[in-house]
């Protein structure tokens, strides 16, 4: 290595400790003024953990002064950027809420429905940070419709409810496989998926929810008592009717048919 390179790789470390140094002095200071311009200007650096770690723990000290509300916009701007969302969006929420007319207003209320999203996990997961990212998304259209963000909003509203009818799906699913284990799953089959349709009438999974009701109903059907068995493969028949009118050229057409052509056996004899 030459004298030349390793001179400025000294200078390199020099500048990296004096700013960390720096740094680590600004999180002692009660000079909150001071720490309120360093946390702007790590913030403007792309520096956001430092922006974050310099305001969470004073931001109440900003209160009644004229930096609390670009403070708690920059906390909350912050902890999205390092991909905290739930945090960012608790904070986000706060802003709005604390300063409903303020200059950040509309991006708060964007933000916190955007973090809840990405915060939203697979369907097969609880999906509270779902429903709250909904809520937010909704919140938003319903405070700006006219707002050149609106369009992405709805759409993102829409996903987020196929994630939640798909989560659905898979609850229709496991009670129908359960079938009559410790009970008529079948049942819990039938009123989570007619809920489910109710709740997200224009979800893809639509055909899905139908054939699964109609298969639950035979199910129902055929492992039924005798005595059950006539109104039950009625009941299976009207199903059949309410897919086949809802998917003439359904997916699912040919087992519906073979499912119609059973019941009638029993509903004939």
């Amino acid at each position: 290595m030459s004298k030349i390179v390793k001179i400025l790789f000294f200078v390199v470390a020099l500048i990296g400790a004096t700013s960390c140094n720096e740094y680590n002095k600004l999180l002692k200071s009660t000079d909150y003024e001071l720490r309120f311009e360093y946390a702007k200007a790590y913030f403007e650096q792309g520096k956001y953990s430092r922006t974050y770690n310099l305001l969470k723990d004073v931001i109440t000290l900003y209160k009644g002064t004229d930096k609390a509300e670009e403070s708690l916009y920059l906390l909350a701007r912050s902890a999205y950027m390092q991909k905290d969302y739930q945090s960012s969006g608790a904070y986000f929420e706060a802003y709005y809420k604390n300063y409903p007319r303020g200059e950040y207003a509309e991006l708060s209320r964007y933000y916190a429905g955007i973090g809840y999203s990405k915060a939203s996990p697979e369907p097969k997961l609880d999906q509270t940070d779902t429903y709250k990212a909904i809520e937010e998304l909704q919140n938003f259209v319903d405070y700006y419709p006219n707002s050149d963000k609106a369009e992405e909003v709805r759409a993102l509203i829409f996903t987020l409810q196929e994630k939640l009818a798909e989560k659905e799906l898979l609850s229709v699913k496991l009670y129908y496989n359960l079938g009559n284990y410790r009970g008529n799953n079948y049942q819990a089959a039938v009123i989570t998926a007619n809920n489910a349709l109710m709740d997200y009438p224009f979800t893809e999974y639509k055909e899905d929810f139908a054939i699964l009701i109609l298969r639950s109903r035979y199910q129902e059907a055929l492992q039924s008592v005798e005595e059950k068995k006539l109104e039950r493969f009625r009941g299976v028949i009207d199903e059949y009717y309410n897919y086949i009118n809802e998917f003439p050229e359904g997916e699912y057409k040919k087992e519906a048919e073979k499912i119609l052509k059973t019941a009638r056996k029993y509903v004939n004899d």
